[in-house]
């Protein structure tokens, strides 16, 4: 391993007080397991949670709708230096004071405007460091971090937000690829980059569905102090030497892109070991021109922090043609096992699986099977026989529909949906993309699980995870039939991406009833509790209100599509936003029950936060337009907390 210069340093968040309930990371803590000490809001008293501040960011103002529209708002705030820092859709870094919203700093990135629909614009979060050779007070001392969509990495103070002056170029890295992009947007960083052993590393979001040579999807590293580069870690294997290379046949590893870490990472510090969640090779949904298993494409991989080389991984998908990214960052635990305590690594996937492995050696926890799956691929298409399947959690959403599980408001709609079912391919999860009217996803490419991954509740062994039980239409279109299309066309929640190089493109769609509801049964969505000591699902309920879409507005939790995590407090409580409805929600963590919900006024794709400070907890929200569910747009912060005593 690589030696570093000086002492050994870590990722330390330094948070408001030092006995306040802190929110360190993007995912609460450095293993993501999105978990607050914080318990002064309770079961009993979440019903009296009321908005304590609100920020505007005014981005609004800034950009001016067209920009907007074409934006994202995902982002989680952390608490660092007394600080409560976030990023928004424009690379813009805010510090606020976390009892009052008000601004303490700004630091602008001023990212490239020229990104075009829909390439959009996001930033999930920013993360801190510490330099420990540093003096207290000194000038970067602490330092944020933050990937912009214009691919450079920079760093500010974290208390006056300038930018540290030794890192990189004036407080910046550009990030080179081998390859470069087609267009302003093809690759761009928009997840908190992972800090540990003295680097800072960042995956990148590359468009999917675009063409076969798309940009690698290369983790890059960096020493924290000086920006200088430490190693890179291509998912795809380059060199014949590697062992991996043989499974991509043919060579095509020389001639494939992507496989990009585009969700969250998470490290174990102490440990010095990164857990990259990779995506799928290019393009999405024909892998004719990479046949083979195609490592490291959608796996869990465990990297070395100091020198960047794979030390295990999962492949959760051989030869992936179904976008089933690893899209939920891992999450850290010390579970039981074997009459002791292992401490693990869990990774939620697309196909509602949830994996569970010894985060040291790779060995899972729960056994997982190779199991047959459906064949009879396109032509030139090449597929894996077999796909892993764990035993234990059950799937978190059904993985097969059938034309007996047609579902309808009426019992009209309910036959056009049993109609539109008998004509597509069905067979079950892993059924491989056609043509004609095309193959059912289930789930969709949209999951089951996504990049807002699971809390976890250690006293308890209880993960919570938000799935989505939409099924997806897939249909493969010859190339001669969609000439002239470059890049991705979105029209009423359809697209036609031209995956060029490839003999096909591909149309997706949602399976939707000519009433416009899913033509599954509902809830559409579910916050799902999962025992790890176990394996046992506890209890699952309905996540959404469809009352925004009826006639007579009346609350109807049939779930809605949803995007964004949750998260888990010492009182008791899960905090989760992302639904379609706009609803911030707390819910028993014993029980599922829905204690509280807080309408919002735009988008609330992002997952929520909290933190104690001055005596009094909080629970953050940021809120804002997101592209794929056309939600409201906004560009506020919005802070709950229990009203002050006396008032």
């Amino acid at each position: 391993m690589r030696a570093l210069v000086g002492l050994v340093a870590v990722a330390l968040p330094v948070v408001a007080g030092a006995a306040d309930a802190g929110w360190g990371y993007f995912g609460g803590t450095s293993g993501g397991t999105r978990y607050s000490t914080a318990k002064q809001v309770d079961r009993e008293n979440v019903g009296d949670l009321a908005v304590a501040w609100r920020y505007s960011t005014g981005e609004l103002r800034r950009r001016g709708p067209e920009l907007i529209a074409n934006s994202s708002t995902q982002t989680t705030p952390i608490v660092v230096d007394g600080s409560l820092v976030f990023c928004t859709p424009f690379n813009r870094m805010v510090a606020l004071d976390p009892a009052t919203g008000r601004e303490r700093w700004v630091y602008d990135s001023e990212v490239s405007l020229d990104h075009a629909l829909p390439y959009h614009y996001n930033c999930r979060g920013v993360s801190a460091w510490r330099d420990p050779q540093a003096a207290p007070g000194s000038a970067c001392a602490t330092r944020v971090f933050m990937g912009t969509n214009d691919s450079r990495l920079v760093a500010v103070d974290s208390r006056t937000g300038r930018a540290c002056s030794d890192f990189g170029q004036a407080g910046q890295v550009r990030i080179t690829r081998d390859w470069s992009d087609k267009f302003a947007g093809e690759s761009k960083i928009t997840s908190a980059p992972v800090i540990a052993a003295g680097v800072v590393a960042v995956g990148s979001f590359v468009m999917d569905n675009i063409r076969t040579d798309a940009p690698p999807g290369t983790v890059f590293a960096f020493d924290a102090r000086t920006g200088e580069p430490r190693w890179k870690f291509d998912p795809i294997p380059r060199d014949p030497a590697d062992p991996a290379f043989a499974t991509w046949l043919e060579g095509s590893a020389l001639r494939t892109g992507a496989a990009n870490v585009w969700s969250t990472m998470v490290a174990d510090e102490r440990r010095g070991i990164i857990y990259a969640p990779v995506g799928s090779a290019a393009p999405d949904f024909f892998g004719g021109m990479r046949k083979g298993d195609n490592l490291y494409s959608s796996s869990l991989v465990a990297l070395n922090a100091r020198t960047g080389k794979p030390i295990w991984h999962f492949q959760t998908v051989h030869h992936d043609i179904w976008d089933y990214d690893v899209s939920a960052p891992p999450l850290l635990a010390e579970l039981p096992h074997g009459g002791g305590t292992v401490p693990a690594v869990v990774q939620n996937t697309k196909q509602g699986f949830v994996f569970v492995f010894d985060r040291v050696t790779g060995k899972p926890l729960f056994p997982i099977e190779e199991r047959p799956v459906p064949q009879r691929g396109l032509p030139g298409e090449w597929l894996s026989p077999t796909q892993p399947f764990p035993t234990r959690p059950e799937p978190l959403v059904p993985t097969e529909v059938t034309p007996d599980d047609a579902w309808g408001f009426t019992p009209w709609d309910r036959h056009k949906c049993r109609e539109l079912i008998e004509t597509f391919r069905s067979e079950g999860i892993y059924t491989p993309p056609s043509e004609g009217p095309g193959t059912l996803l289930t789930p969709g490419s949209a999951g089951g699980a996504n990049w807002g991954g699971a809390a976890f509740d250690a006293k308890r062994r209880l993960m919570i995870v938000n799935v989505n039980r939409v099924a997806q239409v897939v249909q493969m279109i010859p190339r001669a039939e969609i000439p002239g299309i470059e890049g991705i066309s979105l029209a009423r929640g359809k697209d036609v991406a031209a995956a060029t190089g490839t003999p096909y493109g591909t149309r997706r769609d949602w399976l939707l009833s000519p009433l416009g509801a899913p033509c599954t049964a509902p809830p559409w969505s579910e916050l799902v509790a999962v025992d790890l000591a176990s394996g046992d699902v506890r209890w699952r309920v309905p996540l959404g209100s469809i009352e925004k879409q009826l006639p007579i507005r009346f609350e109807w939790n049939l779930g809605t599509p949803s995007l964004g995590g949750p998260i888990v407090t010492a009182g008791g409580l899960v905090f989760i936003a992302g639904t379609m409805d706009g609803y911030l929600r707390a819910y028993d963590i014993d029980t599922g029950e829905m204690l509280w919900r807080h309408e919002m006024p735009a988008g609330t794709q992002a997952t929520p936060m909290t933190y104690e400070v001055g005596g009094r907890q909080y629970v953050v929200l940021v809120t804002g337009h997101h592209l794929w569910f056309d939600s409201p747009a906004g560009d506020e912060v919005i802070a709950f907390a229990l009203p002050r005593r006396g008032k």
